[in-house]
């Protein structure tokens, strides 16, 4: 080895590089060093994370899908109980009073709208009831929870000095105050 000009070591053409004969990451007795378990274990953890919010999304946008549905079949009813009630409401009535006093042919064209908009608000509501919460990730996160010594599932995480609920760093009584052109 030679050091050039900039007083960098260089290697000679002629000689041959060395080759390592242990793993770099291993310790002296071959076992992997604690700085490498540590990050191997941040790196683990990191990845379990992104795993759970992915997984989270997945079955809140079955969910969500469920859910537009039974909204959609109950404003349907609404929609239809409102309009049916000022068109169909005359034609039908006026229909049967052909053949029935008009105060009964009314009567029956309003409880036919009546029975199709409960039947309407009826089919929603089941469609509802069968939203399902993320049920897989609940249950993974309690795994997790109990892998992870100290960390429970409704523990709330330390606010750090940049989250969004922190003082600025000109109000910190420890930080001095930053210089504002506009005070002087």
């Amino acid at each position: 080895m030679s050091r050039n000009e900039h007083g960098q070591t260089t290697q000679d053409p002629g000689s041959v590089p060395s080759i390592p004969l242990s793993d770099p990451t291993l310790g002296r007795d071959g076992e992997p060093t604690i700085g490498n378990l540590v990050k191997d274990a941040s790196a683990s953890v990191s990845t379990l994370f992104r795993s759970e919010v992915a997984l989270a999304k997945a079955e809140l946008v079955g969910e969500a899908k469920k859910a537009g549905a039974g909204t959609g079949l109950l404003v349907v009813a609404g929609v239809m109980a409102l309009y049916s009630s000022f068109f169909f409401f005359f034609f039908l009535a006026e229909l049967l009073d052909n053949w029935m006093p008009r105060w009964l042919a009314f009567l029956i064209v309003f409880l036919i709208l009546v029975l199709i908009t409960v039947i309407m608000g009826f089919v929603g509501y089941i469609l509802f009831r069968k939203i399902r919460g993320p049920e897989k990730t609940i249950e993974s996160v309690k795994e997790v929870s109990t892998v992870l010594p100290g960390k429970h599932p409704g523990s709330t995480p330390s606010t750090s000095p940049s989250s969004p609920t922190s003082p600025r760093s000109g109000d910190h009584p420890e930080l001095p105050r930053a210089h504002d052109p506009a005070r002087g």
